[in-house]
């Protein structure tokens, strides 16, 4: 059986082939992939390659999914799997892209037990076993890295790794050599201390991430890959611990890339 898969990556490898062209100018422009060595760039063409073969991409309200678009958000989101493996994606099949932000409705009740609904505008979702669901406006300014530790592809795919043990908590099933009880009062302290800031100041970090556990790891992802900097700064354990699930880290990355510039 494993023959039978490594036939079937190869063929799909060598029969759907990436236009070089859009992906070394995705690779040069777009800043989240900065430091990524040349085996890594490769490594990463390849899942996705993978990814666009295995899964469907569908545009609505009017979005033609172009191979140039599809490439950004595919490319992205297979950077967090980089050293994890396409498997981790597994269980559904595909990616929702609206032209902007889109309109969801959310169910809240209240301590008298009355259920309201509110409708709010989001730049992405994930659903256990659906669909990611992405504003393209909101891609495209990751890409752009105009907000520094704001990444919609990255957020939306650290949800779908945070619910392969079945819910959103933020905990994703941790590697054999990771300890769930360090993981936990790392998270837990870091989640504490925004939630307080964010009562009596600013915070470095989007405050979103004090909202919900989930919330937290999937914004500490977000700036791992893009702002790595900025939470070793601010929770250096975090980093750490994102560093062993990730097996990247792109802070070192970054200072290559700046002692050979």
């Amino acid at each position: 059986m494993k023959w039978l898969e490594h036939q079937r990556i190869r063929y799909t490898l060598s029969h759907h082939p990436i236009p070089h062209e859009a992906w070394e100018r995705l690779m040069r422009e777009a800043d989240i992939f900065r430091g990524l060595s040349a085996v890594e760039r490769a490594h990463l063409r390849e899942l996705t390659t993978l990814f666009l073969h295995r899964k469907s991409l569908s545009g609505v309200q009017g979005l033609i999914v172009t191979m140039e678009l599809a490439l950004a958000v595919v490319a992205q989101a297979c950077l967090p799997i980089l050293k994890l493996g396409l498997d981790y994606y597994s269980g559904w099949v595909e990616v929702v892209i609206y032209p902007g932000a889109f309109r969801v409705v959310s169910d809240s009740t209240d301590t008298a037990g009355l259920v309201s609904h509110q409708e709010q505008a989001v730049s992405g979702e994930s659903w256990s076993h659906g669909p990611v669901i992405l504003s393209w406006d909101d891609v495209a300014a990751g890409l752009a890295a105009s907000l520094p530790g704001h990444n919609v592809v990255v957020h939306e795919f650290a949800h779908k790794l945070d619910m392969l043990n079945g819910s959103a908590n933020g905990m994703p099933p941790l590697h054999p050599d990771m300890a769930q009880q360090r993981w936990a009062a790392v998270f837990s302290d870091a989640f504490d201390h925004l939630r307080q800031l964010t009562h009596h100041h600013r915070p470095t970090i989007n405050a979103y991430g004090a909202t919900a556990p989930a919330e937290f790891f999937a914004v500490a992802s977000e700036y791992f890959f893009t702002d790595p900097q900025t939470l070793q700064h601010q929770y250096l354990a975090v980093y750490d611990q994102l560093a062993l699930f990730y097996r990247q880290d792109p802070a070192a990355r970054r200072a290559e890339t700046l002692l050979v510039n």
